[in-house]
């Protein structure tokens, strides 16, 4: 099956990984890394600098491909798209 994330194309057969995370800034210098959405709202909310929300996907050759959305809504939207189209 072939979904598509914004303008780019996969083959779920080859997607070994498909997540949502929040981008951070880690404190040193322009550097961010992801968390997941669990942590951000139970032990991170109001104590870290959130860049942005992302959806992450890892292919089987362990390319990496990222959307990262300025909202979190924003983010919501894109996996609800993603969802209607493994529904299919």
């Amino acid at each position: 099956m072939i979904i598509t994330i914004e303008d780019k194309q996969f083959d779920t057969k080859e997607i070994t990984q498909l997540y949502p995370a929040v981008m951070i800034k880690t404190g040193y210098e322009e550097e961010t890394t992801q968390v997941s959405l669990e942590w951000i709202e139970v032990e991170g909310k109001d104590k870290v600098e959130v860049v942005g929300y992302g959806l992450f996907i890892i292919l089987k050759d362990e390319q990496k491909h990222s959307f990262i959305f300025d909202t979190r809504k924003e983010m919501d939207e894109a996996i609800g798209r993603v969802a209607s189209q493994l529904k299919k």
